[in-house]
Formats: C-alpha cells, sequence, structure tokens
C-alpha cells in the first residue's frame, strides 16, 4: 500500500501544477492537416479488456489515426471523485503498450463539477483539432435516438431526469442515463457550447459485456488480482503488479485522512464557501454537524446532490482545499499547455506535433 507522504507529494505537486496552467495562455498557430486525429478520453482506472475494445475497434474504423489518449491526471481523482487506481504516469503507460499512439494530460475531474470538466474535455478536443472521438456506450432503450441527434451534431444535453435537445428544445429521453452514456451527453451538449462542430465525429461503440473497473479494483484492493485476470490485457496485470511491488498502487482506498478531517472540523463557512462546488447548504452543513472524527462521517454530513459522485467529489475538495478562482481560471485557459505523459515512438511524436493547432507542448518528466 502507497503511504500518504506519496499521496501526499502528488497532491502537492499537482496543485502548483494546476496553479501555472491557470495562469498560461494557450497558444495556437498553422499544423498539417495529416494524419487524421482520433481522439478519446478514458480514465484508465485501469485499463481493461472492455477499453482495449473501444480502442481496437476505433482504430479498425479509421485506420492511419493517430490514437490519442486524453488521460485525466492531476490530483489523480476519478470523476466519480475517488482517487484512481495508478498514477497517470502508470496509467499512460499502459495505454502506450496497449496501442495509443499518444498520451496527453486531462483535467483534473475529480475536484470540477461534471459541467467543469467536459467544458475542459470539450477545449481540449479543440485544441487537439480531433477527427474522430470514439466512446463507448451502454445500450438502452431510447438511447439510439441520442446517439443519433448527436451524429448529426446537436446539442444535446443532460438535465435533472431528461435528455434535451437544444437544437430543437425537445426532450429526447426521459429519466436518469447511467454514468457512460451521460459523458456523452454531457461532452456534446460542452462542444457545441464551445462552438466545435462535432457532425460525424464521433465514433460509438457497444460496450463489451462482462467488464467491470469496480470488481478490478475490489479484487486488486483484496490482493487477488487473479481474480478479474480475464477482464484484464497482459500489459495492465505487468504494469500494475510492478506499481504495487514499488509501493505506488493502489491508490484508489488511499485519502490524507488528516487534511480532511482537519479542512472539515476548521475552516470557518466563508472559507469553505470559497471552495470549488461548495454553496451556502453544503458550507453550513459541514459546520453545523461538527465535529467530525472520521471520514465516514464527514461523508453523511454533506447534503444530498442530483449527482451520485457529489459527496466524494467534495472530500477530494476538501483533501486538496481547491478553492473556485483557480478552478474558474484553469477552465479558461484551458488546455494552457498540452502535457504529453506518453508516446509511442519518435517519428508519431514529431507527426503529432506538426499535426495539431496547439502551439505549446511539453514532454512530462
Amino acid at each position: 500500500m502507497p503511504s500518504e507522504e506519496f499521496l501526499r507529494s502528488i497532491i502537492e505537486g499537482d496543485l502548483e501544477l494546476i496553479r501555472a496552467d491557470a495562469i498560461d495562455k494557450p497558444e495556437y498557430g498553422d499544423h498539417a492537416s495529416e494524419p487524421g486525429i482520433m481522439a478519446d478520453f478514458t480514465e484508465y482506472s485501469p485499463f481493461h479488456r472492455g477499453h482495449r475494445h473501444c480502442m481496437m475497434e476505433a482504430k479498425r474504423l479509421r485506420p492511419g489515426a493517430l490514437f490519442v489518449a486524453i488521460i485525466p491526471g492531476p490530483l489523480e481523482r476519478s470523476g466519480r471523485g475517488v482517487p484512481y487506481i495508478m498514477t497517470r504516469q502508470a496509467r499512460a503507460e499502459i495505454a502506450i503498450r496497449a496501442g495509443a499512439d499518444i498520451v496527453v494530460e486531462g483535467p483534473p475531474m475529480g475536484v470540477m463539477g461534471s459541467g467543469q470538466y467536459s467544458l475542459c474535455l470539450a477545449r481540449m478536443f479543440r485544441a487537439l483539432d480531433a477527427d474522430w472521438i470514439p466512446r463507448g456506450y451502454r445500450p438502452v432503450d431510447g438511447f439510439d435516438e441520442v446517439l443519433e441527434r448527436i451524429r448529426r451534431g446537436h446539442r444535446v444535453v443532460p438535465r435533472p431526469y431528461r435528455i434535451v435537445d437544444l437544437d430543437t428544445s425537445e426532450t429526447v429521453l426521459e429519466g436518469k442515463l447511467e454514468e457512460d452514456n451521460y459523458v456523452i451527453a454531457s461532452l456534446a451538449g460542452a462542444l457545441g457550447k464551445i462552438g466545435f462542430n462535432f457532425r460525424n465525429r464521433f465514433i460509438f461503440i457497444k460496450r463489451l459485456e462482462g467488464v467491470s473497473g469496480t470488481r478490478i479494483r475490489d479484487a486488486v484492493s483484496r490482493g487477488e488480482i487473479g481474480e478479474v485476470a480475464h477482464m484484464l490485457p497482459a500489459e495492465t496485470v505487468e504494469v500494475l503488479e510492478g506499481e504495487i511491488s514499488e509501493g505506488r498502487a493502489p491508490l484508489h482506498d488511499l485519502r490524507l485522512s488528516t487534511e480532511i478531517l482537519t479542512a472539515a472540523n476548521s475552516l470557518e463557512i466563508g472559507e469553505l464557501k470559497d471552495l470549488n462546488l461548495f454553496d451556502e447548504v453544503t458550507a453550513s452543513a459541514i459546520v453545523r454537524k461538527r465535529p467530525y472524527s472520521s471520514l465516514a462521517d464527514v461523508e453523511a454530513a454533506i447534503p444530498p446532490s442530483f449527482s451520485r459522485h457529489h459527496r466524494q467529489r467534495i472530500i477530494s475538495v476538501l483533501e486538496a482545499k481547491v478553492h473556485k478562482g483557480l478552478v474558474h481560471k484553469y477552465i479558461e485557459n484551458y488546455p494552457s499547455v498540452i502535457r504529453i505523459l506518453a508516446f509511442k515512438d519518435k517519428e508519431i511524436l514529431e507527426e503529432f506535433k506538426d499535426r495539431i493547432p496547439h502551439r505549446r507542448l511539453e514532454i512530462w518528466q
């Protein structure tokens, strides 16, 4: 099990990274028109057979395109608000071994609302000038109509318990979407918001059955990787076992408990309201139910939200003490730099640099 000191060093270093990225402005310039860019965003926590299926199917449909994996990174917190199983460096290494050409760093998802990180992702696709966006989806009744409208470039967005087509003002689907399908609709809305023409750019691929990231993470927590080896490519098992032996994984059960409890017990209501995702109701509830002696107590005090991941995101915000102003500035300038986490070879790297319009690139060291 990694130490809290290891996790603390990641969070402190990543906060500095976020602060620098919030200040710097992106730069764009002339670029080549070939090869095509196929950009996928996936947390790869961890990379499993379902991810491999989506990658290989997309590459089969668009041979010759550069496959660019966008792996959300800073603070190592997922869209569910919980820690990733491995660092983004390890997840990027697996992606390259499994078939990706380039891996770039995505936004710090776990301390943002879904609309905030969808907007960041949309801006990343624009910065990459993505030709195609492969996305895995779960087939459910009525969702085919949502996908068809997105294919036609409609701004389809999720609303509480319904999906709305902003171009026609129609409710396309009633009910709450599962996570994978919700992300598709949220991204389409964000792409439309920034004026990115995504007509015929999405490649929708039906998710592979019998693979569960939750089951994989649970097995790893218990030290029983063998139970889920059939769900994992060999590349994932090899890197994960190496990270565990080096004390860098698994991270998904690790929190900075002292920092979270200190923040929950001591921050004034105004200080809490300055944190991202906090509002008057949440800040007041945290203050009212003090003192806290466990993370479970803090989680129970957080008021519910439309998002089932809201409580864990709030805990991640408390853990790193991420402020609203910092996040707003970060989003405004995102991506201030395209941070390359890994690449297949130098020839591919040069093709990528020439192809994308964003001119500020940095190789992760």
